[in-house]
């Protein structure tokens, strides 16, 4: 993730020994660390005798992926071993288009059920549509599989080809058609659209090779509809490029702002990043919306905006993952990302949360509601930094909110309305009775409105069915269960894009936000029109 490529470290060549153990070391590799090259030799001796002695017959690279793994598990969290067959995966999520049919889906009621076949993709081409159920892939049955196992096999290879055996409502007989795969571009803003006449939202679920290009396409956008104000959602995005997180957070600053900075140990590995460029929108009131599962890129940009006074940060305390990765290829295809610095806010604030106390802490940690701020004379209390008008923020890992606004807290009857898919399949129903909505989203949007009488059938429809269901507990999430009910029947009529503007509309941190524009603006000495 560093500009300047670095060498080889002595821990990587560690690595590559083991996989090559029982070889002739050369001294001169490790004439730097004598006391890595007698534990190196200490370990081949062990994978020796196990692979002697022991009484069934070894499974090298697994033996040795689990010693890679757990020389790995002794550095921090987010040192890994990557092995080969998943390289194309992980590259794939963060270079912007990956091969294959082009579609959206669920898996509901144990079959690939197509919410939408992408514009102009394979799928789209061929004539599947939303409502499509996919009953078989290349003559395998689907039924049982998992949303994983359905990618698995319609990825593949551009130019090659996949056979799927299609149930559409409406037609008695199952279907079959061949598709031919190619590339499909990953959109990495999730949603771009106006919430009034003068704010406008962006989302951004990650931080790919595209992502600065398509922010600048949506800004230009927004813009000519009457953007005077943005709220840029980072909930939930764990991070991606460095160098995109630099570009989208010097869209906000002036030239010369300092963004982040990174130090280590090795040559290379400590960098200071800088706003470059016109600042073009260095004067439009901003929001950033972030929440346990922002990370790493995008707690970038939040920390800039924040230390810079430049806007104000709503929601949750993000995750708190500022920790840079080097990623070695090793001969074999696979890679290990080692850990090389750590990631500093302009003011000085780590990112990176502590992991002292094991990687499950550290994962739960980064998900719970604790706030040591709470109480200034706890020992566990975050040290204090100052922002450029020196406000106060919060170091000890992750960017604590200036404003913090929690999502609302459902009820577990409501959970099971989600996870048995009970609201997407009732809101199924209501797309298919009432298909004419899908001639006009705007209208949908501003003017449906879930009924009383919808509600009721819905509670109805899952206390009849699941006996731990409880309708007095639904009725407590009313406003959610109504929200997410018209965010389905969207996803139905249209497809996800649709979904995701329903969610975020009638969204409580996103309507909470809008309201403290008078603030965000102050801070950054900005006048509202």
């Amino acid at each position: 993730m560093i500009s300047n490529k670095t060498k080889t470290s002595i821990l990587t060549i560690a690595v590559l020994c083991i996989l090559t153990a029982g070889m002739v070391f050369k001294l001169d590799l490790f004439a730097t660390s004598g006391d890595l090259y007698a534990q190196i030799q200490r370990f081949v001796e062990v994978a020796q005798a196990v692979n002697k002695f022991y009484f069934e017959k070894i499974d090298s690279p697994k033996l040795m992926d689990g010693a890679i793994n757990g020389l790995l598990n002794e550095l921090d969290p987010h040192s890994v071993y990557i092995p080969s067959e998943q390289m194309d995966e992980v590259n794939e999520q963060f270079d912007g288009e990956f091969s294959g049919i082009g579609i959206e889906f669920v898996v509901h009621e144990k079959v690939p059920l197509i919410i939408s076949a992408l514009d102009g993709s394979p799928a789209n081409k061929v004539g599947l549509h939303s409502g499509d159920r996919i009953v078989s892939i290349a003559g395998q049955p689907t039924y049982g599989i998992s949303e994983n196992g359905v990618r698995d096999k319609l990825l593949g290879a551009k130019g090659t080809q996949i056979t799927i055996t299609i149930q559409r409502p409406g037609i008695e007989q199952s279907f079959e058609v061949t598709i031919t795969r190619d590339r499909i571009p990953i959109q990495s803003i999730t949603a771009a659209f106006m919430l009034d006449n003068k704010t406008a939202l962006i989302r951004i679920g990650l931080f790919a090779k595209t992502t600065d290009s398509e922010l600048t396409e949506a800004l230009l956008r927004l813009q000519a509809e009457g953007m005077q104000k943005l709220i840029l959602d980072l909930r939930n995005n764990s991070g991606g490029y460095l160098d995109q997180a630099v570009d989208i957070a010097g869209k906000f600053l002036t030239d010369g702002k300092r963004i982040v900075y990174t130090r280590g140990r090795i040559p290379g590995s400590s960098e200071d990043y800088y706003a470059t460029g016109t600042g073009k929108y260095a004067r439009l009131p901003i929001i950033i919306l972030i929440n346990h599962g922002s990370a790493s890129a995008s707690e970038i940009v939040a920390g800039a905006i924040q230390d810079w006074d430049r806007g104000l940060v709503v929601g949750t305390t993000s995750f708190g993952k500022g920790l840079v990765q080097h990623q070695v290829r090793l001969k074999d295809g696979s890679a290990v990302r080692v850990t090389i610095a750590q990631y500093y806010t302009p003011s000085g604030r780590l990112i990176q949360r502590s992991y002292d106390k094991g990687v499950e802490a550290y994962i739960s940690e980064g998900y719970d509601d604790y706030d040591p701020n709470a109480a200034q004379d706890s020992a566990s209390a975050k040290p204090i930094f100052t922002t450029s008008i020196g406000r106060q923020v919060f170091g000890g890992g992750g960017i604590t909110p200036d404003l913090e606004v929690k999502p609302a807290e459902l009820s577990p009857s409501t959970i099971k309305l989600i996870q048995k898919q009970i609201i997407f399949n009732f809101a199924a129903e209501i797309a298919r009775e009432q298909a004419h909505l899908a001639s006009d989203f705007t209208q949908f949007r501003h003017h449906f409105k879930v009924t009383n009488r919808m509600f009721e059938t819905l509670i109805n429809q899952a206390t009849s069915k699941h006996s731990k269901i409880s309708a007095p507990e639904i009725l407590q999430d009313k406003a959610f269960v109504n929200r997410r009910l018209k965010s389905q029947i969207a996803r139905h009529l249209w497809g996800t894009t649709e979904y995701t503007q329903m969610e975020i509309v009638s969204d409580p941190q996103v309507l909470e936000a809008m309201g403290h524009f008078k603030e965000a603006a102050k801070i950054a000495e900005l006048t509202l029109e």
